[in-house]
């Protein structure tokens, strides 16, 4: 295998606007340079008062010069969403898609991976932690890459009109094999400059991606588990992989309860174990979190409450169903890091089972809920009888902050810090996994 270019999704509109620093050729041969714009308009693209059916531009010379993109939205649906100018290296292409503009990146798989693992986390992290980091990244895109790739939502209707179950994972974007943002993995370019070890740690691990069975591992990774693992198929299909297993965030606490047992799932959030994740060092959650992912703090352990009116309001709105007044939350099913797979939410004019784990957290919050790793707990008024059973409040009690499967990144950032070889990460949250080079 030779190395591979990557096509990456950018931003979509019906304007994109853009620019070059230095001279780029468009595919038609012009030589531009400056800002720039294009426009769709029925089912083309509007360039320099030409029409196009696609558009793309290249640097005039081999240099380490880029194009920018303007108004990238950053954490989609996340509560830090927001708007940024974005450097990008390699190649501008401009398409048309559903009926707008899709900006498109094509760049080489090592330069890609260097500005992922500079957005993902923070490029001062240790060495180590940027080579786990970096294998893992490459692992997950070089598997889907042959399973193709797009964000879409799966529905199970096992008893109809009781229970509504999705999951959210990848498969075919139509026209690039990745999304820029955390749907995907988080690529924001050179627009957050990377440093020599971060260059180093993809250098350094040129080619290698984690393997099973002959395979190439759906390497998936969160930012905290919580201080447990969640296996795959609690999250998305019901497909188990080996490598992707329960068990501890620590090397000292091997001992996981079982937390598919509601008793013991409610004494592991309530309380805080030992774990790689179980943290609070500021300088090791600023390796690991950027200036925008640290406005997100109490992730190990968290509690949000919410007002019978804000809770029954917040539900109606998110998931499109007017349940009424929200009488409970009860845990049905739980994974084995203690998150919840499905979820019964009870109303005065509507009971729902609803799961999975993304959908919950859909569901419970204006953004996304830190995981679906919690309990509950409510309060009542002293009022007139008949209200008596009609909570005040709502409680959520959590652990973790996302999905809890594969390698922890918060949890991976302590194990670096503390002398351990990249290697050592990676068999840790991925166990029976091994590394091997695909190209050089």
């Amino acid at each position: 295998m030779t190395e591979p270019q990557i096509v990456v999704g950018i931003l979509s509109g019906k304007e994109i606007q853009f620019s070059f620093p230095d001279e780029f050729i468009s595919s038609d041969g012009i030589a531009i340079s400056g800002i720039q714009q294009a426009v769709y308009r029925k089912g083309k693209i509007y360039w320099q008062e030409k029409e196009y059916d696609e558009l793309s531009f290249i640097l005039r010379q081999n240099t380490s010069s880029f194009f920018e993109l303007q108004d990238v939205t950053i954490g989609i649906n996340f509560h830090w969403e927001r708007k940024e100018v974005q450097r990008f290296k390699g190649e501008l292409k401009i398409i048309v898609e559903d009926d707008k503009l899709t900006a498109i990146n094509i760049i080489s798989i090592e330069d890609y991976l260097t500005s992922v693992i500079s957005s993902e986390m923070s490029a001062t992290a240790s060495l180590e932690l940027l080579k786990a980091h970096a294998v893992i990244s490459r692992s997950w895109l070089l598997n889907k890459l042959r399973v193709v790739n797009k964000l879409r939502a799966h529905s199970q209707f096992p008893t109809p009109h009781s229970q509504l179950i999705k999951w959210y994972d990848h498969e075919a974007h139509k026209n690039f094999d990745v999304c820029a943002d955390d749907h995907c993995q988080r690529y924001q370019g050179i627009t957050r400059a990377s440093t020599p070890q971060a260059v180093e740690a993809v250098s350094a691990t040129r080619g290698e991606v984690l393997m099973y069975e002959g395979k190439i591992c759906d390497a998936r990774f969160s930012k905290c588990c919580g201080g447990a693992f969640e296996e795959f198929q609690n999250c998305w299909e019901n497909v188990r992989h080996p490598y992707l297993i329960g068990q501890r965030d620590s090397q000292t606490e091997n001992k996981l309860p079982d937390l598919t047992v509601e008793a013991e799932a409610d004494k592991w959030i309530r309380t805080s174990p030992v774990a790689f994740c179980n943290t609070q060092d500021k300088k090791i959650l600023s390796q690991v979190l950027n200036n925008y992912d640290q406005e997100t703090a109490d992730f190990y352990r968290w509690k949000v409450s919410y007002s019978q009116e804000e809770l029954s309001e917040l539900i109606h709105k998110r998931s499109d169903i007017d349940f009424g007044k929200i009488i409970d939350l009860i845990p049905i099913e739980r994974g084995t890091s203690g998150r919840l797979v499905r979820l019964k939410i009870v109303g005065t004019l509507r009971t729902l089972t609803i799961g999975k784990e993304l959908e919950i957290r859909r569901t419970l919050s204006t953004s996304h809920l830190y995981s679906s790793a919690f309990v509950v707990d409510k309060e009542y008024k002293e009022e007139e009888e008949e209200e008596q059973e009609i909570p005040s409040r709502f409680i959520l009690t959590g652990a973790g902050w996302g999905h809890g499967v594969g390698l922890c990144q918060i949890g991976a950032a302590v194990m670096g810090e503390q002398g351990y070889k990249y290697e050592e990460i990676l068999s840790h949250y991925y166990p029976g996994s091994t590394i091997e080079r695909q190209y050089k």
